[in-house]
């Protein structure tokens, strides 16, 4: 049964040499179902846009980390535009090119982590409404960094992508199915589950030594993931 369908030629195979067929099936369900399955375990996978979106969550609220969870989608999308502009080939070809974006994005996740770690805790006995509000376009700006600067990503999109796109089928819609279904399984993951998941620790962020103690942590698992990014090939 099909998922999306084309008006056009049955390019199947099933019809009659120069018979119109009204419709042409893009994406059947079966591989639309493994295509969520698939983006279910990926986004579920622990890396920096999970800690991310946990840290945001802590410090800005649940909420408010929707931001981050947004701008890593804005950098799932150039991801898959790069690929199927076939940029990406040229990026997992070129061992300058993926070096240079490997390196940088660990800089950055490194850079990150340490700044959490050195941040001074901002105690306010007044409620969470009152607080201190990092900009959302400064949340928005770190998630897609995040999620841009990690080579592995366009290389990872380079090898998935082909599974569930047809090259005897019009790419465009299969695309824009593959788009829209790796972001929504990626926004209700990163915020539903992860950021979910820090709610309970907020009540740290109330005492200095309990932010002190969560800065530390996910400094220091930002430092881990660069360094992953580093060294794990």
């Amino acid at each position: 049964m099909p998922l999306t369908v084309e008006q056009g030629r049955d390019i199947t195979g099933d019809s009659t040499p120069g018979q119109e067929h009204p419709y042409t099936v893009l994406v059947t369900w079966t591989i639309w179902l493994s295509l969520v399955a698939a983006c279910v375990v990926i986004s579920l996978t622990p890396g920096a846009g999970a800690i991310n979106t946990m840290s945001n969550a802590l410090s800005q609220g649940w909420r408010r980390s929707l931001w981050g969870v947004l701008g890593q989608q804005a950098a799932l999308i150039l991801h898959i535009a790069i690929v199927a502009a076939g940029v990406g080939l040229l990026v997992s070809r070129s061992p300058i090119l993926f070096e240079i974006i490997r390196y940088a994005g660990a800089a950055y996740l490194a850079y990150l982590g340490i700044r959490l770690i050195f941040t001074r805790p901002q105690i306010d006995d007044a409620s969470d409404q009152t607080r201190i509000r990092e900009p959302a376009w400064s949340i928005f700006r770190r998630g897609f960094w995040v999620n841009l600067l990690n080579p592995k990503a366009i290389v990872f999109f380079l090898a998935f992508v082909p599974q569930f796109v047809r090259l005897d089928r019009d790419p465009l819609p299969q695309y824009l199915i593959l788009v829209a279904t790796v972001l929504v399984v990626d926004v209700l993951v990163m915020w539903l589950f992860f950021a979910a998941a820090a709610k309970p620790f907020r009540r740290f962020t109330r005492r200095e030594r309990g932010q002190r103690v969560l800065n530390s942590v996910f400094g220091a698992l930002f430092i881990v993931v660069a360094g992953l990014l580093l060294f794990v090939r």
